[in-house]
């Protein structure tokens, strides 16, 4: 390599593509928490059970966690990871329908977009 030229960062190297969406989920939920605003984590998918059977739960595209923000107000929120990450056709509707029936839904890779989302919502000051 010569001197002073840059080196290209392919995307294998850029370490946010590393980032796992499970880590943001868990920032997410230490920054609930810390804030004291009510939440519970929503988990969704299937299972088998021994005998084979799936075992659905949750609803398809239904976010990640719900919070209940000032005034009782429903708060939807979906995680993804920083790079990489997108939402699935259920996914957008179903945060399209809270949108449209006066809640609160959004998509967050890291605290920062996280916390600057719920300002602009008002759920926090």
């Amino acid at each position: 390599m010569a001197y002073g030229r840059k080196r290209r960062t392919t995307k294998a190297e850029d370490p946010l593509r590393k980032v796992k969406e499970g880590v943001v989920i868990n920032a997410v939920e230490e920054y609930l928490t810390l804030k004291r605003i009510p939440h519970y984590r929503i988990n969704s998918g299937g299972l088998k059970t021994p005998r084979g059977q799936l075992v659905k739960f949750g609803a398809k595209g239904m976010s990640d966690f719900y919070a209940i923000g000032p005034a009782g107000i429903s708060v939807w929120i979906e995680c993804k990871r920083p790079k990489g990450g997108r939402l699935s056709e259920a996914q957008k509707e179903f945060l399209d329908c809270i949108n449209r029936h006066g809640g609160i839904g959004i998509v967050v890779n890291s605290i920062d977009s996280l916390e600057t989302q719920l300002k602009e919502a008002g759920v926090i000051l």
